[in-house]
C-alpha cells in the first residue's frame, strides 16, 4: 500500500506515541546513519558550523529525514570530498505514526464509513521538532562555506517545515587566538 502524503502527518495534533514496548510490529526508521563525513575531526579543523533550524513546530517523517541526509551528503561528497566535512542529523524519529487503513477503491464509500477517532496500526516514525530546534549541522573549512550552504539548502527542501540556515563560527582555542593576535601585531 502506498504512503499517505506528508501533509497528513506534518502537524502535531495528538499526544506523543513513543512507548515501543507496547507497540508490536512497528516499522524501523529508514534513517540509520546520523553522522557522515570525517567523524573524528581534529580540534579546530572545521572552524565554520552551519545549521538548519525549524521555523515552525512539526513532525518530520523518517523518510524525509533520510532524503535530507542523502541530498546533503551527496552534494558535500561530490563538491569537497568524503573526508572534508562533518554532517550530523540532530533529531531522531521517536514518535510512532498510526493509520486506520480504509478500503480505497471505487465505490468504497458505500461499503465502509469507518469508526471516528479509530486508533490505527503503526505505519512509520517521525521526529517531533520545536520552533528554533537544530535539525541538521555541517562543519566545514572556511573555503567551503558556500558549498555547505547549498548542501543545507538542498536538505531543507526535503523537509516538511519551513527552515532557516544559520552560520556560526566555532570558538578558537586559546593558543590559536594568541597566534592570530601575534600575526596581527607583526603587521
Amino acid at each position: 500500500m502506498p504512503q499517505r502524503p506528508g501533509r497528513c502527518y506534518r502537524n502535531i495534533t495528538q499526544q506523543a506515541y513513543t512507548r515501543k514496548e507496547f507497540i508490536h510490529g512497528g516499522p524501523q526508521p529508514k534513517i540509520t546513519i546520523f553522522t557522515m563525513g570525517n567523524k573524528t575531526p581534529a580540534e579546530g579543523e572545521y572552524p565554520v558550523k552551519m545549521s538548519i533550524y525549524a521555523k515552525e513546530p512539526a513532525q518530520i517523517r523518517h523518510n524525509a529525514l533520510e532524503a535530507a541526509r542523502q541530498a546533503a551528503n551527496k552534494y558535500l561528497t561530490k563538491k569537497i570530498g568524503k573526508e572534508d566535512f562533518l554532517l550530523q542529523i540532530r533529531v531522531y524519529p521517536h514518535h510512532v505514526l498510526r493509520e486506520n487503513k480504509m478500503m480505497a477503491f471505487a465505490g468504497a464509500d458505500r461499503l465502509q464509513d469507518g469508526m471516528k477517532q479509530a486508533f490505527g496500526k503503526p505505519v512509520g516514525t517521525a521526529a517531533r521538532v520545536r520552533t528554533g530546534q537544530v535539525l541538521v549541522e555541517v562543519s566545514v573549512k572556511s573555503d567551503a562555506v558556500d558549498i555547505a550552504k547549498q548542501a543545507l539548502h538542498r536538505a531543507a527542501m526535503k523537509l516538511p517545515t519551513p527552515c532557516d540556515i544559520r552560520q556560526e563560527q566555532t570558538p578558537l582555542k586559546m593558543p590559536d587566538k594568541m597566534a592570530i593576535e601575534e600575526q596581527n601585531l607583526a603587521k
